[in-house]
């Protein structure tokens, strides 16, 4: 039975897509860092911050660079640790939905030269939704730990971004095995795949679609089986 978002009671993004990796880096003249191969790296966001479906997003203050973040995302269905780095690790989970990682890029840039961070250019929104979709729905298109739905980003109806979930490199029982490792997951835990390839504006330039998100601007990022999620852009109140 397909169920309405919980109460997220934390929030890890992982960084699971290497074309999205690569093309972030290379813009900076840089290479993947070897360790991205060996560890699947998360950071904690703020799950104060979660709004659903429909409901207005503006940049935070000090920002003028506000993008969007294709990804996918899991529930958590019961509390659990330590688990396996296999198939068995998914029966924790009590199903997946798309996920809207904002970022305020000028205020990430920042943050992470630092090299601690992000914080502030993404805590201020992460979009979740419409509703949780269970496994049950999505073994046919579950292999080789990876769900392989096609995704697509459109900012006023206008196609962004098109990635397909199955490009993972790190697994799903690998992202399960370790964030619980030595931390207990709760029901209501969410854990993000991280951005498709091409699933945002820093990926694409913003040179290239016409600049970063404006208010006015209305985003909807659909998965297959999963719906369409949708959220207009306004000026900060």
């Amino acid at each position: 039975m397909r169920t309405p978002l919980p109460a997220v009671t934390s929030l890890r993004d992982f960084y699971a897509f290497e074309q999205h990796v690569k093309t972030c880096r290379a813009q900076r003249g840089l290479d993947v860092a070897p360790e991205w191969y060996r560890v699947p790296a998360f950071y904690f966001s703020n799950p104060a911050s979660v709004i659903g479906d429909g409901v207005a997003v503006w940049a935070p203050q000090g920002s003028s660079a506000l993008d969007y973040e294709l990804e996918l995302a899991c529930v958590i269905g019961r509390e659990c640790r330590d688990l396996p780095g296999d198939d068995r690790a998914m029966e924790a989970i009590s199903g997946f939905t798309i996920m809207n990682d904002w970022s305020a890029r000028d205020l990430q840039k920042e943050e992470m030269a630092i090299g601690l961070g992000p914080s502030k250019g993404k805590d201020f929104a992460t979009t979740l939704g419409p509703e949780v979709v269970p496994m049950d729905e999505l073994e046919d298109r579950y292999r080789d730990g990876r769900l392989h739905l096609g995704m697509t980003a459109r900012v006023n109806g206008r196609v962004y971004s098109q990635g397909n979930s199955g490009t993972m490199h790190w697994t799903w029982p690998q992202i399960l095995a370790h964030a619980s490792r030595d931390a207990t997951l709760r029901v209501g835990d969410v854990i993000g795949s991280g951005t498709v390839g091409t699933g945002c504006i820093l990926e694409l330039t913003p040179a290239a679609v016409g600049g970063w998100l404006k208010p006015g601007d209305v985003v909807e990022l659909e998965i297959e089986r999963l719906g369409i999620l949708r959220n207009p852009v306004v000026s900060h109140p």
